[in-house]
């Protein structure tokens, strides 16, 4: 009930807070984010967190597709297999990201 109490006492002070800073604020905030997500040094490291997120994931897949080996029960492998099949993703990248 605490946390529950702290977290409308959060959402209370935000709102007060951002109706006195008023539009023009917002617009102020929404440009400058805006300028800093397409910034070139920003999306490169987007990019390359993104690829070392991916790089990462295909080792630890294989890590453990060695570990776990055959142990994993035909119906859940099955399972796995025909959702990969129906979203498309047969084979190459699993996690819906573009090779950028």
């Amino acid at each position: 009930m605490r946390y529950r109490l702290t977290f409308i006492a959060g959402v209370a002070l935000g709102y007060v807070l951002g109706t006195r800073a008023g539009r023009e604020r917002y617009e102020q905030i929404r440009k400058a984010a805006r300028r800093l997500s397409e910034n070139p040094a920003v999306r490169n490291a987007a990019e390359s967190a993104a690829h070392g997120g991916r790089d990462f994931a295909g080792k630890a897949y294989h890590s453990v597709s060695e570990k776990v080996g055959d142990r994993v029960p035909v119906s859940v492998a099955d399972r796995v297999r025909s959702l990969r099949e129906r979203n498309g993703h047969g084979g190459g990248d699993d996690w819906g990201t573009t090779n950028t």
